[in-house]
Parts: structure tokens; C-alpha cells; sequence
């Protein structure tokens, strides 16, 4: 047998709903790591005390228990994987896993019996549900009755919201009521807050960007509460996913992210982020309220009791060592301005894209977190707007897709090396051509550093630009709209070392851009030569002959009903766009055809432009 045992598709049930993930089985610990929130919990192999084999809802479950009282349950399991991981535990673990068999009789009338975090209603020594404490908001008595109120979750489409239980008076022992000792056995597991006792420390009118205002942060050992002018939030610290210190673009201002699962609530509104900034210039002194003994055994040095600082370092620090997890702050990564993050909007709202060692984090409205493994691909796209920003595309592997816009143009060429180097998909022709049937969805194929994206767009303009030498002068209508130009613009646009565009060389001498690019210079002269004659027929107002069409033109004019037939609500310049692309894919004896009814026309043209 091997060191490890390792299974797909393994669910975990959380207030009603079952998130599916991966769970491993190792000499040293239990790993299992949600699909939905990256959230990793581990288990000591020393610490398992208690392994159960139960048939459940989705196949077979597993119940864990470790020896400071924790139940994990995992679901998802075929019959066959029984006796594998049987041998598996007895050979690492030193612990038999037993066979439970649940009741299903439906029978109301049972025996409630507390271990540790659970709930258990059993009828004949068989369980017949379980009820996890933690997931108890409230809990009230009445005449041999206990009801139980449960938290929500929000993923789920049905919600148990109480369940009450009926408690027969004791015949024997009348020193204690059993409802209350019933009572009282729930909340000394149950998940409710109560702030009793005095805070470990205060910080005073906090700005808050998520949930919006100024609050007061209590800081409680087991919660956070934030106290503001209208609303009050109690934040379990078991509820806290990441943290993120994130400085801003202008230097000035930190930000600081808290990650919740479950969010907090504020009628129909949820906060998966709560998110603070600070001033930089913000110093603190902070005095803890608690004995240099205590704060030593809990904290472990990792506070003391008398601390100054910024503002920031001291809320980040004390958050750290409450909620014993990591602070993520921005990797490698730099922009064209030197900052760690870049400018965009999404969703109509400006904010800023932090690419992360692991992932990418948007502030602030909304904030999105993604994690590079919950991401199939991404995608560089053109502005919708202007040529001067691109859209960056994050698709997710749940279909999910995210688009962050008008991003400077300059940022492209920093993004794209992050986004390459950090081996993600990148959904883009040039770029998947060069893959060559590569499996890993993660990795490109090869390492070549050359800008895949530009190098496509320069080609799509110079065909387009082939394909209309002959274009329509300035004065003519939207439908001889020249997609080469488009094109050409964007190459341009993405091109440090490109010249000018033909447009901004009309009407004065750029001599120095013509030597630079000598393929362009008879094109330049011939359209200023040509240009000034025909604005002179217009202003004479004469009936010479209409100069011929492009063989381009000449297929977009037959073709275009057709585009509009198959697009329906398409716009002029998507049109352009898209007869673009369907010309690049003709053939040769297709675009034969066109080319010579181009010839065609021009030989007229030049035969009644003689006898005019």
C-alpha cells in the first residue's frame, strides 16, 4: 500500500449544503481541501481517536473525531474503497474504522446524546440524525420544550431553521430542570455570541469600504465586533478565510482585507469582504487588556502587551496572531508605473486588479478574489470603447466570467509576462497555436517571451490592409468602414516602435516617419495625390466616374445581409469586424473570384475616366 490515499469528489457538509472537494489520506496528517473556497483543513495523524464507516445520503461516509473533541465528516465514497482505507488507518493511524449503521425507521421519540461538538438523536442505539452545535444561532426554553434555531446558508435552496425537542420531566433526580440542563449542554457548544467580558483592544472610527462607514473594532478573544452608527457586526474568527494587506496605487493608503465564509449580512445584502484603509501616516499606541503573562502564553510572542506603529501594522498584527492565519501581500509584480497593482473598472466601477503569487484580488466594489487554480483561462481583448485601454477576461472553471476593462495599454505588456510566467491559459489564437496539443491546461508549451497577442493583430492588419488598398475617402458613408485600419491601429497601439498612423500624416510632411518605414512610402504619396484631385471633382460638382472598388469591398457589399441575417442587432463596426475575420478565411480561389471582378471594375474606371 502506499503513503498516501487520495479521493476526487469527496463532499463536506456546511450548514446544509455540500461543498465538494479532495481529501488525502497521508502517514502524517488528513488533508482536505475545498473545491469552492481553497479553504485547506488538516488533521494530525496523533491527534485521530475515532474513524466510522456509515452509509449516508451520497454513497459512504466517514466520521472522524480527534482528541480535543473535533467531529469531521466526509461524504462521497464508493462501497470498495472500504476495506483500502480500513488497512490504511490500522497500518498509519493505529485506529480501526468501524462500521455505523444509521436508523431509518422515522420514529420521533429517541434518546439525545451530547459528544463533544454534536447533537445526536439516537432510537435504539442507532443515530438517526446528527446535529453539529456550531451551527446553532439560538436557543430557547420553554415547559418541557427546547428549541434550537440554526444559522442560514445562503448556497443552499432549502433551509432548516428550528427544530424542537420535547423533554420529559425527570422522575428521579429534581435538583436539576432537564430543560435546562438540555439548554445549557447546547450553548456550551452552540455558535452564539454573546460579548461578555472585556475586549483585548479597541480601535477607534475605523474607515470601512465594505461594509460602508466608520466602526469601532472591538477585538474579543474568539470574535471581532464591529460597532458602527447604524449597524453592529459580530465576526467569529473560525469564520475568517485570508487576510490581505494591499498598499495603494498612490502610496499613501493601505488597504486591509478580511476573506469571510459565510459572509456577513445586512438585510438582503452580503459581505463576502470586509475591507479597511488606512492612512500610512497613522500612528498608533496600543496597550492590550490583558496581563504580560497572558498575552505571552496566548499569543505566544507574537504580541506584546505595549505596541506602536502605523495604524495598519497594528490592526494586521493583531488580527494575525487572533485568527492564526497568514497576512497575503502583492508578489512580484509591478506595473508600468512602478505601482503593485493596476487601474481598471469592472462592473462601471473603478477600482484596482492586485496580481498575487496565487491568485488575483480586485478592490473594492465588488471585491473578487480568484485563485489561480479555480481558473480555466484568460483572455486579452480589445477596448469596447477606445483603442488606448484593453480588457483583461478571467474565465473560471465553474463557467464564471469576470472582465476587468480599460486597462491602460501600457500595462499590457507587465500582464502578460505575469500572466505567462505564472503558466496560465492564455484563450488567444496566437498564443494556442504555439501549445501544440499540450494536456497540462496550466502550462504553455514552450518558453518563448514574444508577445503573442501583437504579433496576431499586426498580421489581421496587414491582410486587411492588403485587401484595401484602394479604400473610400473620409466623406463616405459608415458601411466603407476599412477594418484594416482598425486593425492596423491596435498594432500600432501595442507597438512601442511603430510610426505614426496614416491618419495623423495627412495634410503635413513626415518625412522622418517615411524613411523609418520605407514599404509605406509610396502608399503615403499615392493617396495624397490621389486625395486632393477627387475633393476638387467634389467641389466642381462634375459627373466624372466613381473610382472602383476593392475586391474586399466588392465581397462585403454581397455579403453583408448575410452577416446581418446570421448576427442579428449586430452594429456597423461589429459588422466590419466580423466580414474581417470571414475574409481572412476565404480561399484562395474564393478571393480569386473577387479579385478578378476588382480588375474588372478598375479597367471600366480607367476606360470611361479617358473618355470623361
Amino acid at each position: 500500500m502506499g503513503d498516501t490515499l487520495e479521493f476526487s469528489d469527496i463532499y463536506q457538509e456546511v450548514k446544509g449544503s455540500w461543498n465538494d472537494g479532495r481529501l488525502r489520506f497521508s502517514k502524517q496528517n488528513v488533508v482536505y481541501k475545498s473545491s469552492k473556497t481553497g479553504k485547506v483543513d488538516s488533521i494530525q495523524a496523533g491527534e485521530l481517536n475515532m474513524a466510522q464507516w456509515r452509509r449516508v445520503c451520497l454513497g459512504h461516509g466517514i466520521k472522524l473525531g480527534t482528541s480535543s473533541g473535533h467531529v469531521y465528516k466526509y461524504d462521497g465514497f464508493r462501497d470498495t474503497d472500504f476495506e483500502k482505507i480500513s488497512e490504511f488507518f490500522k497500518a498509519n493511524y493505529k485506529v480501526e474504522l468501524t462500521e455505523k449503521d444509521m436508523c431509518v425507521k422515522g420514529w420521533n421519540w429517541g434518546t439525545a446524546k451530547f459528544s463533544g461538538p454534536l447533537l445526536s438523536f439516537e432510537v435504539n442505539d442507532s443515530t438517526a440524525f446528527e446535529v453539529p452545535l456550531s451551527n446553532v444561532s439560538q436557543c430557547a426554553t420553554g415547559k418541557n420544550e427546547v428549541t434550537l434555531e440554526f444559522h442560514q446558508n445562503d448556497d443552499t435552496e432549502v433551509s432548516l431553521m428550528e427544530v424542537r425537542f420535547y423533554v420529559p420531566p425527570s422522575q428521579s433526580d429534581e435538583r436539576q430542570d432537564p430543560v435546562e440542563a438540555f439548554a445549557e449542554n447546547v450553548l456550551s457548544k452552540a455558535d452564539v455570541i454573546q460579548a461578555t467580558g472585556d475586549a483585548v483592544c479597541i480601535f477607534k472610527e475605523l474607515q470601512c469600504l465594505t461594509p460602508r462607514g466608520r466602526y469601532d473594532i472591538r477585538i474579543y478573544p474568539t470574535f471581532l465586533h464591529l460597532h458602527g452608527k447604524t449597524f453592529d457586526y459580530k465576526i467569529p474568527y473560525t469564520t475568517v478565510l485570508r487576510l490581505f494587506l494591499l498598499p495603494h496605487k498612490d502610496q499613501r493608503q493601505m488597504f486591509f482585507v478580511i476573506s469571510l465564509d459565510p459572509p456577513i449580512k445586512q438585510g438582503q445584502t452580503r459581505y463576502h469582504f470586509l475591507i479597511l484603509l488606512f492612512s500610512k501616516e497613522e500612528d498608533l499606541s496600543l496597550t492590550l487588556n490583558m496581563s504580560e503573562e497572558d498575552v505571552e502564553r496566548r499569543f505566544e510572542g507574537k504580541l506584546s502587551k505595549n505596541m506602536s506603529g502605523s495604524l495598519y501594522e497594528m490592526v494586521s498584527r493583531v488580527m494575525k496572531a487572533l485568527v492564526n492565519r497568514k497576512i497575503t501581500v502583492p508578489g512580484n509584480f509591478q506595473g508600468h508605473s512602478g505601482a503593485q497593482c493596476i487601474t481598471c473598472s469592472y462592473k462601471a466601477s473603478s477600482g484596482l486588479l492586485y496580481p498575487l503569487e496565487r491568485g488575483f484580488i480586485y478592490v473594492h466594489k465588488p471585491p473578487v478574489h480568484l485563485r489561480f487554480e479555480e481558473i480555466s483561462c484568460v483572455n486579452f481583448a480589445r477596448g469596447t470603447t477606445t483603442t488606448r485601454s484593453f480588457d483583461f477576461e478571467i474565465e473560471t472553471k465553474q463557467g464564471n466570467q469576470y472582465t476587468f476593462s480599460s486597462i491602460e495599454r501600457e500595462e499590457y505588456g507587465k500582464l502578460f509576462d505575469f500572466v505567462n510566467a505564472k503558466k496560465l491559459n492564455i484563450k488567444n489564437r496566437g498564443f494556442k497555436e504555439g501549445m501544440k496539443g499540450k494536456i497540462d491546461e496550466y502550462s504553455d508549451s514552450d518558453d518563448d517571451q514574444h508577445d503573442a497577442y501583437l504579433e496576431r493583430m499586426k498580421a489581421e492588419g496587414k491582410i486587411r490592409e492588403e485587401g484595401n488598398d484602394s479604400e473610400e475617402s473620409d466623406g463616405e458613408s459608415d458601411e466603407s468602414f476599412n477594418p484594416g485600419e482598425e486593425d492596423d491601429d491596435i498594432a500600432e497601439e501595442y507597438d512601442s516602435n511603430a510610426s505614426a498612423s496614416d491618419s495623423s500624416e495627412d495634410g503635413d510632411d513626415s518625412d522622418d516617419a517615411s524613411e523609418k518605414k520605407k514599404a509605406k512610402k509610396p502608399k503615403v504619396v499615392k493617396e495624397k495625390k490621389e486625395r486632393k484631385p477627387r475633393k476638387e471633382k467634389k467641389q466642381k460638382e462634375t459627373g466624372g466616374p466613381k473610382r472602383p472598388m476593392s475586391a474586399y469591398m466588392l465581397w462585403l457589399n454581397s455579403s453583408r445581409e448575410r452577416i446581418k441575417s446570421e448576427n442579428p442587432g449586430i452594429s456597423i463596426t461589429e459588422i466590419s469586424k466580423k466580414a474581417g475575420e470571414m475574409w481572412r478565411q476565404l480561399g484562395k480561389d474564393e478571393k480569386e473570384e473577387w479579385d478578378t471582378k476588382a480588375g474588372e471594375a478598375k479597367r471600366n474606371y480607367e476606360k470611361a475616366k479617358q473618355e470623361f
